[in-house]
């Protein structure tokens, strides 16, 4: 990885977890800077080969935290979907707000707020409907896995590496060995453990072009998922273990 990388690298994991005992570098320190955008894209979703879905995301840090925003549309037939979310983090990577809307096929939304020691999440039809309401005595560290939007694994995967990993010349310096992490899905509205481990080096060919990407595994009872990070800690592909497959633009 050269200099320019590796500098990007350490940006990336001191914005959103600044528990990773990194020094960023001069350059990167603009004062009053408060959109300073970390990523932002475009995931393909497959399905046995055939694209089926596509995320757009993008991540913007200020001095008051990151935001984390998202839009998701497929077409299945004639039928189309579309949603979005927002993520919104404290600059200590935790929960501030997070929503998320239905436009179609049906208008519906949710938002989860932490309340002392819970989560609340708040969901119905949208304006005009009476909001129902569920808890989860869950802390504001929790993670936010929603069904479809892929970009949030990618702050997951920045949250192992300041945990479990160390950061030198050479990239991410990461132990085989799981991290568990409490993590919250909206959309089921239901709560789980995850776990997160590296599993080394791989050449992978994407779109025809060979890379060597760093091998993650995402664990939860709902389902696995294989992950690769590049030489800047971007998310660039996922697989499920039921088939579908991920692959950033």
């Amino acid at each position: 990885m050269n200099r320019v990388l590796v500098k990007s690298a350490r940006l990336v994991v001191v914005v959103l977890c600044g528990g990773l005992a990194l020094t960023t570098p001069a350059w990167t320190k603009e004062k009053d800077s408060p959109d300073k955008v970390v990523d932002f894209g475009s995931f393909g979703v497959y399905n046995g080969g055939q694209r089926v879905a596509t995320e757009t995301f993008s991540i913007k840090q200020g001095a008051g935290g990151s935001v984390v925003s998202s839009q998701f549309k497929s077409a299945q037939g004639e039928q189309n979907a579309e949603q979005s979310s927002e993520l919104d983090l404290t600059p200590s990577v935790e929960l501030r707000r997070y929503e998320w809307k239905e436009v179609s096929p049906e208008k519906t939304e949710a938002t989860v707020e932490p309340s002392d020691t819970f989560l609340i999440e708040r969901f119905g039809g949208g304006a005009g409907d009476k909001p129902h309401e569920q808890n989860f005595l869950l802390p504001a560290s929790t993670s936010i896995l929603d069904d479809y939007f892929f970009i949030q694994r990618e702050v997951l995967a920045w949250k192992y590496l300041a945990t479990a990993c160390k950061n030198d010349k050479g990239g991410p310096q990461c132990p085989k060995q799981k991290v568990q992490f409490g993590a919250l899905n909206p959309h089921a509205r239901s709560s789980m453990a995850v776990t997160v481990e590296f599993a080394g080096k791989d050449k992978v060919t994407i779109r025809g072009k060979e890379q060597e990407l760093s091998h993650f595994i995402l664990r939860s009872e709902v389902g696995d998922w294989a992950f690769w990070l590049d030489d800047q800690l971007k998310l660039v592909r996922l697989v499920a273990d039921g088939g579908t497959e991920v692959v950033r633009d």
